[in-house]
């Protein structure tokens, strides 16, 4: 099979593609991925994962992608079962000035191979920790040359010149260097012969049980009559306690793949986070020290004493260790099983689990990557490449799948009012 015969989906490039959070949204809704363009290796092997998903679900052969999660078969015999093509289009190379040509290259090569000759979409958001106020508190962020990224973001629209693209990032690009890396963003966009517009969502209000507040700047082709997308949003009447009921307690150092006999929850069967396939993968938990469970006990008493946030400087005496007891004093919060929404998933969860402990006091410890994936909305079945470190890191920066899921439906509902074949 060396070309694939082509068909009416919209088609995207994803820059910054991390893990595949955004898309993940993009795919479920029906879009056909063109190029994935990352740079971490670990979230590369994801994206080839991934794909190998999305192909061998098309072609009823899913009990292939079954068997590698169950380790029955190899990372190399899932490959041998799809096209080159489908591996080929996860692009593992730094954006750079000196490897965009490279890039184009591969992208040329995927578009040809899919017979296509537009780039309809273009999607992602350069690296955040440059824009976002926790990065810009802890050191000086003005040098810092994750900041440029986006212009090659706009070299990409140069390129491709796509009918729409979705720009994602922190809402601390509003005021990172004071503003004028947005003013400069949009005008560099506006430049391109776009109208744009953008707002900040949170991922509670579309299905994910967690506060995760995003900017969603989205610019289409002045002439094409679209508009910034109505996303859906979704009222849910479910708790945190909806995602980790169903799975095995575990205590630190194990890991578990069996789910537990608990009945699933409806929010899992109706957000599609878990079928009555899946197969039960990267429920591990961290190991700790005594002295951390200890803590861990006293932050889970005092949330369930009248919901209250232990603070670092109230902990008792033998069990403060770090010098600075006057800032950063919420460094060990539980996962509150009984709010609607967890707080928010960061990508420092791959250094430390204190930020994330599960609400469950006999378990005392950090919460397991299935249990971050599942707040972040990633599917049971969607597998992480990598160390548990890696997984963490890849799972803490992505954008939560169904909010992505969301803001696809919203653009595919606009391709296909101009175009019937959609």
């Amino acid at each position: 099979m060396d070309k694939c015969v082509k068909t009416k989906k919209i088609n995207y490039i994803d820059l910054f593609a991390g893990a595949g959070g955004l898309s993940e949204g993009f795919s479920d809704v029906g879009f056909e991925p063109l190029a994935h363009v990352e740079m971490n290796t670990d979230a590369c092997q994801t994206l080839k994962t991934r794909a190998c998903f999305y192909y061998l679900k098309n072609a009823g052969r899913l009990d292939v992608y079954y068997n590698y999660l169950k380790k029955q078969i190899s990372k190399e015999q899932l490959h041998s079962y799809v096209p080159d093509f489908v591996l080929e289009s996860v692009i593992c190379e730094t954006m750079s000035v000196n490897t965009m040509e490279s890039i184009y290259q591969r992208i040329k090569k995927s578009m040809k191979l899919l017979n296509v000759s537009d780039v309809d979409l273009v999607v992602g958001g350069p690296p955040c920790q440059a824009y976002s106020r926790v990065g810009r508190s802890r050191k000086c962020m003005d040098y810092d040359p994750r900041n440029e990224l986006y212009k090659l973001y706009v070299q990409v629209l140069k390129r491709y010149d796509p009918k729409m693209f979705v720009f994602e990032n922190v809402p601390g690009l509003l005021t990172a260097g004071g503003g004028r890396y947005l003013a400069d963003i949009l005008n560099k966009f506006k430049s391109l012969g776009y109208t744009l517009q953008y707002r900040i969502v949170d991922a509670s209000n579309f299905g994910v049980l967690q506060k995760r507040q995003r900017i969603i700047l989205v610019g289409w082709k002045t002439d094409l009559g679209f508009q910034y997308p109505k996303i859906t949003e979704t009222k849910t009447n479910y708790t945190v306690s909806d995602i980790l009921k169903d799975l095995p307690a575990i205590f630190p150092g194990e890991s578990s793949d069996k789910y537990s006999n608990a009945e699933i929850s409806s929010y899992l069967v109706k957000s599609g986070i878990r079928t009555s396939d899946d197969v039960l993968t990267w429920h591990i938990a961290r190991s700790h020290i005594d002295r951390d469970r200890e803590i861990y006990r006293h932050v889970i008493e005092t949330w369930n004493d009248g919901h209250k946030r232990l603070r670092y400087s109230d902990l008792p005496q033998q069990l403060i260790t770090h010098k600075n007891t006057s800032g950063f004093l919420d460094r060990f919060k539980v996962v509150a099983a009984d709010l609607s929404a967890s707080h928010t998933m960061m990508a420092h969860i791959s250094k430390d689990g204190h930020h994330y402990i599960h609400p469950d006091i006999n378990q005392t410890r950090s919460i397991s990557v299935r249990e971050a994936a599942r707040i972040q909305s990633f599917p049971d079945n969607f597998y992480f490449e990598g160390s548990r470190t890696a997984a963490f890191m890849q799972i803490g920066n992505a954008v939560p799948p169904l909010m992505a899921k969301a803001i696809a439906t919203a653009i595919y509902k606009q391709f296909a009012k101009g175009d019937k074949d959609v």
